[in-house]
């Protein structure tokens, strides 16, 4: 909501797809391939122009081919989700910054080009934000996590501490080398939102006290995980309704300067700022015939109702 009208409508539609992916995944029970599978589909046809009969595809259509985002973003997003499928974890930090580039970093980079915002440094810093937030995520959710079968936490680190992955999740317990390494994670994380600082400062100013907002109060989750005594099994992190008003308030201030500027995405995320800088750049929008212009209005007209057969023929036509 803090977001201006104008960049809001794009991002509810951005939402849209990333929220209907997750749930698929989510909701397929034993037949997660065949969800991905689909929404693969789904996503190829909506980069094409031709969506499936669906507000949520329709919107991404129009989101992607609007704000010129490259195919390679929604598709990492998937690619994520379908590690998630997979179980897999991760060996190391690494590792895991890859797997947060996906399924976060990817919709940082979006919500950027939504914004009018291609300049490869914002870009890098959206990425370093989204996996940031990933990390805060992955922080607090340890023992929901390990509970239904999952660990994210860098295997390298669990090893160093002396915690055996298979007996963590038979019996997830915040013991006091956990909670060290729920530590270094968050450490990790907030080394992310300081870099992500100077991205903030390049969007436009009506865009700032959102995304500032955003960055400030999942950084206040990690802060609340530590205030819980870094215990992400037994209880969870919540931010309280008067901090969130208070990091709101501060988020509306301007920002200050940025000392040190960082130019290098993460190694895990340049894939996705470069998939950006190799796809053509929005054209101007067409320009509307004038509302007293009867025969261009009609010709518009003629146009769409062309265009809507042609995707309704293409949709008959093509496997389910």
């Amino acid at each position: 909501m803090l977001l201006p009208p104008k960049v809001r409508r794009p991002s509810y539609g951005l939402y849209a797809f990333c929220r209907l992916s997750d749930d698929a995944v989510d909701e397929a029970g034993g037949d997660r391939a065949a969800a991905l599978a689909r929404l693969e589909r789904r996503l190829a046809l909506a980069q094409a122009g031709l969506p499936q009969d669906h507000p949520a595809d329709r919107a991404l259509a129009e989101v992607l081919a609007v704000h010129a985002i490259p195919e390679a973003l929604p598709r990492a997003l998937l690619e994520g989700l379908a590690w998630d499928t997979q179980g897999r974890r991760y060996a190391t930090l690494s590792d895991l910054s890859a797997y947060a580039a996906r399924v976060a970093g990817a919709v940082g980079a979006m919500m950027s080009l939504v914004m009018g915002v291609r300049d490869p440094n914002a870009l890098a810093r959206a990425c370093d934000l989204g996996v940031a937030m990933q990390f805060t995520n992955i922080a607090r959710d340890v023992g929901e996590d390990a509970r239904a079968g999952r660990l994210y936490l860098p295997l390298d680190w669990l090893a160093e501490a002396g915690i055996e992955p298979d007996a963590f999740l038979a019996d997830p317990q915040a013991t006091p080398a956990l909670r060290r390494v729920v530590a270094r994670l968050l450490d990790a994380a907030e080394q992310l939102y300081a870099r992500s600082e100077a991205g903030i400062a390049l969007l436009p100013l009506p865009c700032r006290p959102a995304i500032r907002a955003a960055r400030l109060i999942y950084a206040e989750i990690g802060r609340a995980v530590e205030a819980n005594g870094l215990d992400s099994v037994g209880r969870r992190a919540r931010v309280p309704g008067a901090r969130k008003a208070s990091l709101l308030a501060r988020a509306a201030w301007p920002i200050a300067p940025v000392a040190t500027v960082v130019d290098a995405a993460l190694p895990e995320t340049a894939f996705l700022v470069e998939a950006v800088l190799r796809h053509p750049a929005p054209s101007a929008p067409a320009t509307l015939p004038a509302w007293w212009d009867l025969s261009g209005q009609a010709v518009r007209v003629l146009d769409l109702i062309e265009a809507l057969e042609e995707r309704d023929a293409f949709r008959r036509s093509a496997p389910s």
